[in-house]
């Protein structure tokens, strides 16, 4: 779990970096706060694959079902965030702010979880 966080801490702050080099200091916020919640929502996600390997082939399937459902809610909370506030969380910013970060650690978490 560590691992993910160090990893998606570095991520945000280099995605965050290139987006307000392409969009300005608008897409501070949201690349630090989409990063965040990234980071924190693949940190539990990877916790709860890790729980499943443990346990029986149920175990391992809802630590998979639970980590989805988890990144699925970071894009239902991106929408929601420019839905609600286009004026500090525009379309763009916002959506590569959480996407920048949680597909890196996607990638990365078949390492993390090995």
């Amino acid at each position: 779990m560590r691992g993910s966080l160090a990893a998606g801490l570095a991520l945000t702050l280099i995605v965050t970096a290139i987006l307000s080099g392409l969009f300005g200091s608008r897409a501070f916020l949201p690349g630090v706060l989409f990063g965040l919640l990234a980071t924190v929502l693949q940190a539990l996600a990877v916790r709860a694959l890790k729980r499943g390997f443990d346990g029986s082939h149920t175990d391992f399937v809802r630590g998979f079902v639970i980590g989805t459902a988890l990144r699925f809610a970071g894009v239902v909370l991106v929408l929601a965030a420019v839905v609600l506030d286009r004026g500090r969380f525009a379309p763009l910013p916002t959506a590569f702010g959480y996407l920048g970060v949680v597909v890196p650690l996607l990638f990365l978490e078949v390492r993390l979880v090995r």
